[in-house]
C-alpha cells in the first residue's frame, strides 16, 4: 500500500470486487521497479534511441522515453495518470503546467498539487513562470516529491499565460531570460531538466531563430533535452485550439535540429497520433515521441500499444474489466479527499469517458454515465450502473489486441524538406 496524501493506493494489490467489474477475477501487478529516496535518486537513459529497446530497468532507471504523454491542462492529473500508468507501464507520464507561483504561495498544501502516487513513475513535472525566485523555490519545493524531470513551459499560447502571466510560448522571444530560468531550476533540483517549446512565435519563424533559442538556452544552462512542438505559435487572439490546427506542422524543422545539434535529445511532438506514427518519427531518427489529445481521446487503442508496439514488451494481457477493477479501488479511496466533497465522482470518472472509443455499447455508455454522474457517491456504484451498457466481449478483450491504425507515411519525405544547417556566430548568437 502506497500513502499519498490523504488516501491510498493499491494499484498493484489484487482484492475481489462487485461482479459487474470482475466476472473473471485475475492477478495483474504493474511491477514496476522504483527508488524513491529524495534526494538521492538519478535518472539516466540513453540519447542514441533503437526502436524496439530491450534495455534493464535497473532500480534507478526506467525506459527510454521514446513514447511520452503531453502535459494538458486540466487533462492530465493525477485521475488521467492514473490510468494511463494501468494502461501502459513504460509510457512517460507528464503533470498537467504548474504555476511557480502556485507552488510558492500554495507551500502550506503542497500534496494537493504535487503528490502522486509512485506506480505513476516514470513521471515529469511541468512548471511555468517568469520569475527567477519563484521559479527556484517552486523547484525546491517540488524536489521532495521525486519526480524524475522537471520540463520548463515555453510553448503554451494560451492567451492566460502568454498573454497576461508573460510566460508560456512568449518566452521564446527571450532565450536569455529562459537560460537563466533553466540554470536557475537546474540548480534547486537533482534530476534532469528539459523544454518544452514550438517551433517559432507570430513572425519569429525560421529556422535560424529557432536555433538561436535553442543554441542559447543550451549553452547558458544545463539543458540538454528539448521538447519540440512541430508548429509555431500565434499570439494575435486566436485560441489554443486553433493554435494547435492553423499554423502548418513543420517537421522537417525538428529533424534538422537532430543534425545541427547532435550533443542534445529532442523529442518531437505535434499532430502525431497513434503508435503506428510514433514508430515511423523513430525510424527517421527522432530520439522521442510525444503524443497529447490521441492518449487522452483513446487511451485505450493509444496507451495500450506502447508498450508492445514501441518498446517491444510482452503484453499483460490485462482487459478493460481488470483496469476498472482497480481504477474502482484508486477512485473510491480520493472521493472527497480535498474537502467540500472534491474530487467527486464526475472528476474521478472524466479520464474513463474515452475508454471505449468507437466501440460497441460507447454511446449508451456515456449516456448512462452522465445520467449516473447526477447521483451516484461512489465509483462502485458508478459501475453498477454503467457498465450494464458494455458487451463482455469489449470489457473482456485484452489490452492491444487487432492492428493499430495509423499513417506509416508520416515523415517519409521529411529530409527532403529540411533547411539547411544553421551557422552560428557564438558571441552574437549569445548575446545579442
Amino acid at each position: 500500500m502506497v500513502k499519498l496524501s490523504a488516501y491510498s493506493l493499491m494499484i498493484s494489490s489484487f482484492t475481489t470486487f462487485h461482479s459487474i467489474i470482475l466476472k473473471k477475477p485475475r492477478r495483474f501487478s504493474i511491477n514496476i521497479p522504483f527508488n524513491h529516496s529524495t534526494k538521492s535518486r538519478t535518472i539516466s537513459y540513453s540519447q542514441n534511441v533503437q526502436i524496439h529497446s530491450e534495455d534493464v530497468m535497473g532500480a534507478s532507471r526506467y525506459r527510454r522515453p521514446l513514447f511520452s504523454v503531453a502535459p494538458m491542462m486540466e487533462w492530465t492529473d493525477n485521475h488521467y495518470r492514473t490510468l494511463a500508468r494501468l494502461i501502459s507501464k513504460h509510457a512517460w507520464l507528464y503533470t498537467e503546467m504548474l504555476a511557480a507561483e502556485t507552488i510558492v504561495y500554495q507551500k502550506g498544501n503542497l500534496d494537493k498539487f504535487l503528490a502522486y502516487s509512485p506506480e505513476q513513475n516514470p513521471i515529469v513535472l511541468q512548471i511555468g513562470g517568469s520569475k527567477l525566485e519563484n521559479l527556484a523555490k517552486a523547484t525546491e519545493l517540488a524536489s521532495a516529491y521525486n519526480y524524475d524531470e522537471i520540463n520548463f513551459n515555453c510553448g503554451c499560447p494560451s492567451p492566460r499565460v502568454a498573454g497576461h502571466g508573460c510566460f508560456g510560448v512568449r518566452l521564446m522571444l527571450d532565450p536569455k531570460f529562459v537560460g537563466e530560468a533553466m540554470s536557475v531550476i537546474a540548480a534547486n533540483t537533482n534530476v534532469p531538466v528539459s523544454v518544452k517549446c514550438r517551433i517559432g512565435v507570430d513572425d519569429h519563424d525560421s529556422y535560424n531563430e529557432l536555433c538561436d533559442f535553442i543554441y542559447k538556452v543550451s549553452n547558458l544552462s544545463p539543458t540538454r533535452h528539448f521538447i519540440i512542438h512541430s508548429r509555431k505559435a500565434l499570439l494575435n487572439g486566436i485560441s489554443p485550439a486553433d493554435n494547435r490546427r492553423i499554423p502548418p506542422l513543420k517537421y522537417e524543422f525538428y529533424y534538422a535540429l537532430l543534425r545541427d545539434f547532435p550533443d542534445l535529445t529532442f523529442t518531437i511532438n505535434g499532430g502525431i497520433n497513434s503508435v503506428v506514427e510514433v514508430n515511423a518519427a523513430l525510424r527517421e531518427g527522432a530520439h522521442g515521441v510525444m503524443v497529447g489529445r490521441a492518449a487522452y481521446h483513446n487511451p485505450w487503442q493509444t496507451l495500450g500499444h506502447v508498450d508492445t508496439a514501441i518498446y517491444g514488451a510482452p503484453s499483460s494481457g490485462i482487459t478493460r474489466r481488470e483496469i476498472l477493477q482497480r481504477y474502482q479501488e484508486y477512485g473510491d479511496s480520493v472521493l472527497g479527499s480535498d474537502g467540500n466533497n472534491r474530487p467527486n465522482v464526475r472528476d474521478v470518472a472524466k479520464p474513463l469517458i474515452n475508454l471505449f472509443h468507437s466501440e460497441p455499447g460507447n454511446s449508451l455508455w456515456k449516456r448512462k454515465a452522465d445520467s449516473a454522474f447526477m447521483h451516484c457517491k461512489t465509483m462502485k456504484s458508478f459501475f453498477e450502473e454503467t457498465l450494464v451498457a458494455l458487451p463482455d466481449s469489449v470489457l473482456d478483450a485484452p489490452i492491444a489486441g487487432g492492428v493499430p491504425s495509423g499513417r506509416e507515411d508520416l515523415f517519409a519525405n521529411v529530409h527532403d524538406l529540411i533547411p539547411p544547417p544553421y551557422n552560428v556566430r557564438e558571441e552574437e548568437a549569445l548575446y545579442a
